[in-house]
C-alpha cells in the first residue's frame, strides 16, 4: 500500500488518536476491555516485583537512579522515590526486564510496558484515581497496538524493537490525557514523541541489556513530551505522514507498505487490546509455538539420550531473530541470550518438561545435557504458518530407533481462543511477584490490583507497591 495516496485518504493520523484519547472515559471502557486491561496490569506488576531477583536489575536501577532528580515517584519492590519520569524510566526497565510481559502477536509489541510506566507514574504525582488510569492506560494502549499493526512486523525487519519506538508514542498520549491535556495538545505531544522514538536490535549480538531499557525510556520521553506541550512547546503536527515522517524515517525501503488506514479504523468500537497475549513462558514470543510443542513432547521421551535430531519449524520472518546464528543460538553466554534462542528453550523443555525462570538462571545455562541437546536442533521455516497473528511452530524428534515424533501449534497459548485465564494469570503473578515477596504480601497486592474500583486512589495503589 502507498503511504502517499493512504495518509491522503485517513487524514491526520495524529488528530484521530488524539480525538480518541481525549474523548474517553471510565464509564466508556466496556467490561471485557477493563477486566483484561487489569489482567495485563496485574501481570505487569508481578514481572517488575521478580526482575528485582535477577542480575540485571540492581545496575540498571543504579545507573538511573544516580541520572534521576528528586520526587516521591514509586519504584516498584524498591523504597527508592524518583522524579516521575525516572520512576517510570525504572519501572519499565523491570516491568519488561525478563521478556516475559504480553506481547499483541499482529503488531509485534509489547503494549503494557510502552504505557503502564507513565500511567503509574503521572497518575500517582497527579493524584489521579484508577479510572482515569485505567482510561489511560486503554488509550495509550489502542495507539501503541495500531501504530505496530500498521506495519505488519516491519520495524523489526528495519533493525527496530517496535515498543523501544512506539512507547514513546502511547507513554506520550497516555502522560497528556492523565495531565489533562486537550486533543491538539496531545497531538503535539505525539509530535515531540517522534523526535525520540528509537531503538535498534544491535542487543541481538551479544545479549546486552540495551532491549530492557527501550519501553522505560520511551515512558520518559513520553512524559517528558506531554510535559512540553503543556507549557507551549510547538510541535510538529504530521509525526507520521509525509517525506520526513515516522513512517518513511523507521520503515525505509518499506515505507510503501505501512497501511495507514487501519490506524483509526473503528477506534472506539474494535479494541486491538483484546488481541494481547500475556506469555505462559519467559522468553521471546516468536519462540512460544515451538516452546508447547517441545512440552508435548516430552512426555514421549522416556530416554533422552536416544534423541539423535531436532527440527523446529518457525515462521520466516523471526528466523533471524530467534535461530540465526546457528552456533551463537546453540551456546547462549546468558539468560537474555537464551531468552532469544530457539535450540536452548526447545532442549530445556524436552529434557525437563517446563520452561520458567529457573531454566534461565546459570545452573541451566550450564547444564550440559541441555546445551548437548541444543547441538541437535536444526531451525527451518514453517510453511502454512498464521505469523504475525499468531506465533506458531512445530517440532520434529528423530529417535535412534527411527520413530519420528512431532507435534504442531498453531495458535501458541496465551492468544486468541487460548488465552490465559483469570485463574492462569494469578497463578503466574504468585510466580512471579512470589519470588521476592512472602505469600501474604503477594496475596494483599492481588487483592488490592483485583477489587479496585475506579474511585480508588492511585497513590493507595502505588503504596503497596513499593519495597
Amino acid at each position: 500500500m502507498n503511504t502517499s495516496n493512504t495518509s491522503s485518504q485517513v487524514g491526520n493520523i495524529a488528530s484521530a488518536l488524539a480525538d480518541f484519547a481525549a474523548g474517553l472515559t471510565a464509564s466508556e471502557v466496556p467490561e471485557p476491555v477493563w477486566t483484561k486491561s487489569v489482567h495485563h496490569i496485574v501481570d505487569g506488576i508481578g514481572l517488575a516485583f521478580a526482575s528485582h531477583q535477577f542480575p540485571f536489575a540492581a545496575p540498571g536501577l543504579a545507573g538511573i537512579a544516580a541520572a534521576a532528580g528528586v520526587g516521591e515517584g514509586t519504584v516498584i519492590g524498591s523504597n527508592r522515590r524518583l522524579a516521575p519520569r525516572d520512576a517510570a524510566m525504572a519501572n519499565g526497565f523491570l516491568m519488561h526486564g525478563l521478556d516475559f510481559d504480553d506481547t499483541h502477536p499482529a503488531s509485534i509489541v509489547h503494549p503494557t510496558v510502552a504505557c503502564l510506566p507513565a500511567a503509574l507514574a503521572v497518575g500517582e504525582a497527579t493524584g489521579t484515581n484508577w479510572g482515569e488510569l485505567v482510561a489511560a492506560y486503554v488509550a495509550g494502549m489502542e495507539t501503541c497496538i495500531r501504530l505496530g499493526q500498521s506495519v505488519n512486523g516491519g520495524f523489526h525487519h528495519a533493525g527496530f524493537h517496535a515498543t523501544g519506538l512506539l512507547s514513546h508514542f502511547s507513554a506520550a498520549v497516555v502522560a497528556g490525557k492523565l495531565l489533562g491535556l486537550r486533543a491538539e495538545q496531545l497531538v503535539d505531544a505525539q509530535g515531540i514523541a517522534a523526535s525520540t522514538a528509537s531503538g535498534v536490535q544491535v542487543f541481538l549480538e551479544n545479549g546486552a541489556w540495551t532491549k530492557r531499557m527501550h519501553p522505560g525510556w520511551g515512558a520518559l520521553a513520553g512524559i517528558t513530551a506531554a510535559h512540553m506541550v503543556q507549557h507551549g512547546f510547538a510541535a510538529p503536527q504530521r509525526p507520521y505522514e509525509g517525506r520526513f515522517g515516522f513512517f518513511e524515517t523507521h520503515m525505509q525501503a518499506h515505507a510503501n507498505e505501512v497501511d495507514m488506514a487501519s490506524i483509526a479504523e473503528g477506534l472506539g468500537s474494535r479494541w486491538t487490546i483484546l488481541d494481547t497475549a500475556i506469555k505462559p513462558y519467559p522468553v521471546c514470543h516468536f519462540i512460544h509455538g515451538c516452546a508447547e510443542a517441545a512440552l508435548q513432547l516430552h512426555a514421549l521421551i522416556r530416554d533422552p539420550s536416544q534423541v539423535q535430531a531436532i527440527r523446529c519449524e518457525l515462521p520466516a520472518a523471526t528466523i533471524p531473530i530467534v535461530a540465526e546464528p546457528a552456533a551463537a543460538k546453540k551456546l547462549p553466554r546468558s539468560d537474555y541470550e537464551a531468552k532469544f534462542s530457539t535450540p536452548f528453550v526447545v532442549a530445556a523443555c524436552l529434557l525437563r518438561g517446563r520452561f520458567g525462570l529457573a531454566e534461565l538462571n546459570d545452573e541451566s545455562l550450564r547444564d550440559p545435557s541441555i546445551l548437548a541437546m541444543a547441538q541437535r536442533v536444526e531451525c527451518v521455516e514453517e510453511q502454512g504458518s498464521q505469523f504475525p497473528k499468531y506465533f506458531s511452530g512445530a517440532v520434529t524428534v528423530r529417535l535412534a530407533s527411527g520413530e519420528v515424533l512431532t507435534r504442531r501449534v498453531p495458535v501458541n497459548l496465551g492468544s486468541g481462543e487460548r488465552a490465559l485465564s483469570r485463574e492462569d494469570i494469578v497463578a503466574k503473578f504468585r510466580g512471579t511477584a512470589g519470588i521476592g515477596l512472602e505469600d501474604a504480601r503477594v496475596a494483599r497486592v492481588l487483592d488490592l490490583l483485583l477489587s479496585a474500583t475506579p474511585s480508588t486512589p492511585v497513590r493507595t495503589i502505588a503504596a503497596a507497591l513499593r519495597g
